[in-house]
């Protein structure tokens, strides 16, 4: 019993490490940041859909509970405009909690449109876990540096999301293509059908991506050793997920974008965004030092006048 109960004690402190309201802070603004240019550059699929018959809708488990309609022209226009309006005012961090959710309803639901006519995309279901539990910290600066426990389990929560994502997405190549996956032709497949020409030379050395193929598969599978590792090397993990990702956009022209944004849960970004403001500030103050004077502004020894005494 009492060892019971120190496991969960270490669990609930880990669940609820409190950090920096501040990291919060930043990792909304690029969430929101984000949601804008989403719905208006990158995930655009679901405005057209409003045109679509509604025979071709197939409701998911989400729109079979709540009942969701099939697409209209004014359901997608409010819902499109909704995420861009909701998010915009989300920027300032004024009424977080309102704002925060009416985003998340918003791209959720817009997003939905999208995935009811055609494939669900895997990389954006820890954003929907962002959007849900960012704004259930409430008020947070870019400045504050209070310790929150709200805000530790939030960026807890997104950053199991993230992982699940990696060692999910292992388990659902096992599951449906078996251990023999890394052996398959899947990257070759991917490279013929999508590849670019830094990739298309990969074809004529196909060892390369079959060996790809089981750095991915091992990659994805020890993911959630990330949460052992210290703060230095839990950054340089995500680094290395970067340039994965870096890699694999190079290659055949896919991106994880949301995933990304999530990704960043694990940076301390209050600091970045100390560092940036601070050489930002330095910046200004050399070209004020270093630049002309104002306009209309004059030197004494040029005014009229000046040097009579």
């Amino acid at each position: 019993m009492v060892a019971a109960m120190s496991i969960g004690s270490r669990l609930a402190g880990w669940l609820f490490e409190p950090v920096p309201l501040a990291r919060v802070a930043v990792l909304r603004v690029l969430v929101f940041a984000f949601v804008i240019v989403d719905v208006l550059l990158l995930h655009t699929s679901g405005w057209y859909h409003g045109h679509a018959d509604p025979v071709w809708y197939e409701p998911l488990v989400m729109g079979e509970v709540l009942h969701l309609p099939p697409a209209s022209v004014l359901l997608v226009e409010v819902l499109k405009w909704g995420c861009v309006v909701a998010a915009a005012l989300a920027l300032s961090g004024r009424a977080p909690r309102l704002l925060g959710w009416t985003v998340a309803v918003c791209w959720v639901w817009y997003q939905y449109v999208a995935f009811s006519y055609g494939k669900v995309d895997h990389d954006r279901a820890d954003f929907v876990v962002a959007l849900a539990l960012l704004p259930t910290v409430g008020l947070a600066h870019l400045s504050d540096r209070r310790r929150s426990e709200a805000a530790g389990f939030a960026l807890r929560a997104v950053q199991l999301a993230a992982i699940a994502t990696y060692f999910l997405s292992a388990w659902a190549k096992i599951r449906f293509g078996g251990f023999e996956w890394v052996n398959s032709a899947t990257m070759v497949r991917a490279v013929v059908r999508r590849g670019t020409p830094w990739a298309e030379w990969l074809l004529d050395v196909p060892w390369t991506l079959h060996s790809f193929q089981w750095v991915l598969m091992a990659a994805e599978l020890t993911a959630p050793v990330i949460f052992l590792l210290s703060e230095r090397w839990r950054r340089r993990a995500v680094g290395a997920w970067f340039v994965f990702h870096a890699m694999t956009y190079a290659a055949i022209t896919i991106a994880f974008w949301p995933h990304l944004v999530m990704m960043l849960a694990f940076l301390p970004l209050e600091e970045y965004a100390d560092r940036l403001r601070a050489r930002t500030r330095s910046f200004v103050q050399r070209r004020v030092r270093s630049g002309a004077a104002p306009p209309g502004a004059s030197t004494p020894a040029s005014r009229p006048g000046a040097g009579v005494g």
